[in-house]
């Protein structure tokens, strides 16, 4: 094998793993789409929870301030 053909074949192989990382990089990019996609989903839920969790600490607090007013009554 001469030294061209072996710059072929060399040539060929880092053409196939270019090939390869290019793919792997298309994936990991939708990949991270998805993920700060879900991400977002995610933060705006948890903010959502911890709404209706405050609103909800805020009723029971003002039902015990009124279950004392009536017991001292």
């Amino acid at each position: 094998m001469d030294s061209l053909e072996q710059t072929g074949k060399d040539l060929e192989r880092l053409e196939q793993q270019l090939k390869i990382l290019l793919e792997q990089t298309r994936k990991l990019r939708e990949e991270n789409h998805s993920l700060l996609s879900r991400q977002e989903s995610l933060v705006a839920e948890r903010a959502s929870l911890v709404a209706k969790n405050e609103e909800a600490r805020s009723k029971v607090e003002a039902m015990i301030h009124r279950l004392r007013a009536l017991e001292q009554s």
